[in-house]
């Protein structure tokens, strides 16, 4: 972990049918806003960068997202990524050229591997963002597909490593039993994952209080924390949490 380096912090929007929604443990599903908008006040608020996830990649619901992504470029002014149903490079090229800055990539990385070496090969390794859902099982970490919904073979640690040297850019970490449940984050899988890997980690999932973005960056080690619904509905605002971690110690760029 480079303490030189700002930590940063992260909104996320879920986009599904062209409106953010969020979910708690990736069901029960609510809206929460126009994400262009939304993204807007989010970088007028201090946030670092943006994650945007198309949850509905099916191919008319592509076209709504290349749409709002185009829409965004031209609105924001900090780092974006977007995700969601990107199997190819021509996704990536499509979605860069609309605008975003880096592309997350999930289940389609899991499928072919190979995927996060072309897309670092092709437009370098700070785009590829390797998104992974996780679970605690009883038999430790695994990686979960679909949404959260498959289980496959893969523990979580043994895929950051291979998805880093496959040139992965960043790792965003969402624990999906801490997810919406505003609990904290998963800290000692990321201070795992951050002592383990040399490129960023993300981390996802838990967030309900300002401490537990301080918990993140100390007990998790992680560069970035993401979050969704404690922004979106309010209960927590970027300045005041910005100004709260300032306090704590923690290097955060202040507007």
């Amino acid at each position: 972990m480079n303490q030189g380096l700002a930590k940063r912090i992260v909104p996320c929007l879920d986009v599904k049918d062209g409106q953010t929604v969020k979910g708690t443990n990736f069901v029960n599903l609510r809206h929460a806003g126009d994400p262009v908008e939304l993204g807007k006040a989010y970088s007028d608020a201090g946030a670092d960068e943006l994650v945007f996830l198309d949850i509905t990649a099916s191919f008319e619901g592509r076209k709504t997202f290349t749409e709002m992504v185009t829409r965004v470029a031209a609105e924001i002014n900090i780092p974006f990524t977007v995700g969601g149903g990107i199997n190819e490079l021509s996704d990536v090229e499509r979605l860069l050229h609309a605008g975003a800055d880096k592309v997350s990539i999930n289940s389609a990385a899991i499928r072919n591997p190979q995927l996060i070496s072309e897309i670092a090969n092709r437009f370098g390794s700070q785009v590829c963002v390797c998104a992974i859902d996780a679970r605690h099982d009883p038999d430790g970490w695994h990686c979960y597909v679909k949404g959260g919904r498959e289980r496959v073979e893969l523990g979580l640690f043994d895929w950051a490593h291979e998805a880093q040297e496959r040139g992965a850019g960043e790792i965003l970490f969402t624990s999906m039993d801490h997810d919406g449940v505003k609990n904290g984050y998963a800290n000692e899988a990321l201070a795992r994952l951050s002592e383990n890997l040399s490129i960023p980690i993300i981390a996802s999932g838990g967030a309900g209080a300002k401490e537990h973005f301080r918990d993140a960056f100390v007990l998790g080690k992680a560069d970035a924390a993401l979050a969704a619904s404690v922004f979106h509905f309010g209960e927590i605002s970027i300045p005041s949490l910005k100004t709260y971690l300032h306090k704590e110690g923690i290097n955060v760029r202040l507007a």
